[in-house]
């Protein structure tokens, strides 16, 4: 999700993006844009998000409404080769219910969240008037193995469980779960086949990462005080979390000491690990605020809470990045370059450090 952001298409149904002024040509790269070189657009029609590399750098999965490629109606996983010139497109989950989340096993299998079980259509969304909220959807962890077309359940529980990451030495998994009661980050160690809580704090704890050591994790939270608690249980129960309010935390596995690392206004979210683990990426409208919070740009900062620097400029919403295993690219979701209002599509550049 926003989350998927929690998540899949939560912020392109829910959150209204402006559309670019009249006559304004599509851009793929800002001129104050200096870290990104050579922008290549990977999909081209409705709101694609969560483009994640194999272990390779030579694949990606992602999920997608796009009707192009999936008629269906809400998001389904794609498996895309980036060699493929002009690009392919292959589903790899069922094109039932709505699936969110996906990511790569070190042995190339995907694990990704879906409601597949529940229904062929699309689950529909909890109805809320006055508040901007994302539905949690009753999503469970499927391992799906591409050499032998197979699909298998994974930790299953009652509640929302998605967002799952995997550590780059292979041992761990890092998801959401609302099986304790909260919506808290859980730990698998493939190794020894134990499953542990990491959060136990009040408030949204997900869109975790893995840094370069396999150890430390950065993610997203809500800290809700006083009697914004009692809204967000109260959402919770509904079956919906309220992301207005997020903060981006970085800790080890080991001493479960959280550290928080913006303290900015507004909706921190999306982060992932610059290459040397010293910074992190994120998404953020805190400079948009002032004219109603619907820009949304990635920034950089060190994990000591300095040096915040703007990285993309595009005047609606850039979000969910991820440094490619060698770290020489960066691929991102964008409302650049598209011909219709609210477009979100996949783009991969050249890192310049």
């Amino acid at each position: 999700m926003w989350r998927h952001i929690v998540v899949g298409s939560f912020l392109f149904s829910a959150c209204a993006q402006p559309p670019l002024p009249e006559g304004a040509p599509p851009s793929l790269r800002y001129s104050q844009e200096k870290h990104l070189g050579r922008i290549r657009q990977l999909t081209f029609g409705g709101n694609n998000a969560e483009g994640y590399f194999d272990p390779t750098g030579q694949r990606i999965v992602f999920q997608s409404d796009w009707v192009e490629i999936n008629p269906q109606g809400c998001d389904q996983v794609f498996l895309m080769e980036l060699t493929d010139d002009p690009p392919r497109y292959r589903r790899i989950s069922t094109g039932r219910g709505r699936t969110t989340c996906s990511f790569f096993l070190p042995d190339g299998r995907i694990i990704y969240a879906s409601t597949h079980l529940q229904g062929d259509s699309c689950p529909t969304p909890p109805a809320y008037k006055g508040r901007y909220v994302w539905p949690l959807y009753e999503y469970d962890l499927y391992i799906y193995d591409p050499r032998t077309d197979s699909l298998t359940a994974f930790l299953p529980a009652k509640g929302y469980d998605a967002e799952a990451v995997v550590s780059p030495n292979g041992r761990y998994l890092l998801f959401t779960s609302q099986r304790g009661g909260d919506l808290d980050l859980w730990l698998y160690d493939f190794e020894t086949q134990t499953l542990r809580q990491l959060t136990n704090e009040i408030g949204y704890d997900g869109g975790g990462f893995f840094g370069p050591d396999s150890k430390t994790i950065v993610w997203r939270a809500s800290r809700p005080k006083g009697p914004q608690t009692d809204i967000y249980r109260t959402l919770l129960a509904q079956g919906m979390v309220e992301p207005t309010e997020m903060q981006i935390f970085i800790m080890h596995i080991d001493s479960l000491i959280p550290r928080q690392v913006t303290t900015l206004p507004g909706a921190n979210w999306a982060p992932y690990f610059h290459p040397s683990g010293k910074k992190i990426i994120f998404s953020s409208n805190h400079h948009s605020l002032r004219t109603g919070g619907r820009t949304f740009n990635l920034f950089m900062i060190n994990v000591d809470g300095t040096g915040l620097e703007q990285i993309t400029f595009d005047p609606q919403f850039d979000a969910f990045p991820m440094f490619s295993p060698d770290g020489k690219k960066l691929i991102w979701a964008s409302n650049r370059g598209g011909h219709r209002p609210r477009e979100t599509n996949l783009f991969i550049a050249d890192w310049i450090e």
